[in-house]
């Protein structure tokens, strides 16, 4: 169980019974008083299958910088997915995943394409994608922040990073709502059958993509796909290429996880500011302050709200001792609301300072697109708030109901 329902809410037996393979509607619309039951009470919680779950933000650090904690999830994801299906194919495959050398190998083939130089040759492409987006957004007065803006910047983004043909981009976001969301803690029948569909269908995509590029390979830097089929970008005197499924899964990763996790940054983003109207207003009064106000947003709800790592070899973390193979859940969510670490980590402040959240892990693992996504972020959510004075909801938005991204599949707005 996720806890009681309101009004009956019982801070030592909801930490107690907490389990995320049993999570209810009340936890995946708001999960935070759990977490905070859990940091409380129980904040090093073992679950009924023996992971273990942390909610201090002092005890998820810790975690991301002890290398005896293992990124690969071979040993997870074989009775979950199946070993040799596709999801399992992809998850074991794919960079988050895995620990060096493959994880090495991949992020330094990657980086070139986030460098401080990159994303300035991208900001004006950027900046005008919003614009066109925002100019639609004018002519329609009432739209839906997620398909309109939100889940349309990094889509485009990714795709022109990737050189994918625009009349091709249609199935991207319906395949990486598929794949991500089979990372849930628990899977029905029909959500494990759409993500192995998703992988397959992808997968043949990209091979295709790739048989053409590998044909018409891009030298000048700025085809993310070129670079990967080349082996560029690491050191030249030890380069190395991705073998075919390797490189087919790591596209799969990088569209994925820069598509999910920043619609999910604009969608937060702009959600909070309409239920924190005086934080609105203060960002219109100083638009100066959106850099801050992105690394607010990422905290006080934060895209990805769980990362994982397994026990490599027997350590103690806050007083419990954790034996080879235990699988710990880091709570991202709960550690970026951890008073010990944020002062009223309740409220919105978009010019808190110093915001040292964990929205985009730590240590090795951090993730590569980091820079990106921050920019996706500012430039979207601050040209909508500055080119229209008014912004209101204009229907009942849906919450996305998984537990590990969080964000919302439609937000109805209007705009004046």
């Amino acid at each position: 169980m996720s806890g009681p329902a309101a009004g009956t809410f019982d801070a030592p037996a909801v930490a107690a019974g907490f389990d995320l393979a049993a999570l209810d509607r009340d936890f995946l619309d708001d999960p935070y008083p759990t977490y905070r039951a859990l940091r409380e009470h129980d904040p090093v919680h073992r679950m009924p299958d023996g992971s273990v779950f942390l909610a201090r933000y002092a005890d998820c650090l810790a975690v991301y910088r002890d290398r005896r904690l293992l990124s690969d999830k071979t040993r997870e994801f074989g009775p979950k997915y199946g070993v040799g299906s596709p999801l399992y194919r992809h998850h074991t495959t794919s960079l988050v995943f895995n620990d060096p050398p493959l994880h090495t190998r991949v992020r330094s083939l990657l980086m070139p394409a986030f460098t401080p130089r990159a994303l300035t040759t991208l900001q004006p492409k950027l900046e005008a994608l919003v614009d066109r987006l925002l100019d639609r957004i004018a002519d329609k007065r009432e739209f839906d922040l997620i398909a309109d803006l939100a889940a349309a910047v990094p889509v485009q983004v990714i795709g022109d990073l990737l050189a994918i043909p625009m009349a091709e981009r249609g199935p991207l976001r319906d395949w990486s709502l598929a794949i991500l969301g089979a990372l849930e803690p628990r899977l029905s029948d029909a959500q494990m059958e759409q993500g192995n569909r998703a992988v397959t269908e992808f997968t043949a995509y990209l091979d295709a993509l790739v048989a053409d590029r590998r044909r018409n390979l891009v030298t000048d830097g700025s085809d993310v796909l070129s670079t990967l089929i080349a082996g560029q970008g690491g050191d030249t005197l030890d380069r190395e290429t991705l073998g075919a499924d390797e490189l087919a899964q790591n596209c799969i990763f990088l569209l994925n996880a820069g598509h999910e996790t920043t619609t999910n940054l604009i969608g937060n983003g702009v959600a909070a500011l309409l239920d924190n109207p005086g934080e609105l207003a203060r960002l219109r009064a100083d638009p100066g302050l959106i850099n801050g106000a992105v690394e607010e947003f990422l905290r006080y709800e934060s895209s990805n709200q769980l990362g994982n790592r397994r026990v490599g070899e027997r350590l103690e973390l806050a007083g419990a001792v954790l034996e080879p193979g235990t699988y710990v859940h880091i709570g991202i969510g709960a550690a970026n609301r951890d008073p010990a670490a944020f002062p009223d980590p309740d409220r919105l402040d978009v010019a808190r300072s110093p915001n040292r959240h964990l929205a985009f892990g730590s240590g090795a693992h951090a993730c590569a697109g980091m820079s990106l996504a921050r920019m996706e972020g500012r430039v979207a959510i601050g040209r909508l708030v500055a080119r229209f004075p008014r912004l209101e909801r204009a229907g009942a938005p849906v919450r996305g109901g998984r537990a590990r991204f969080r964000g919302f599949l439609s937000y109805p707005m209007r705009v004046a």
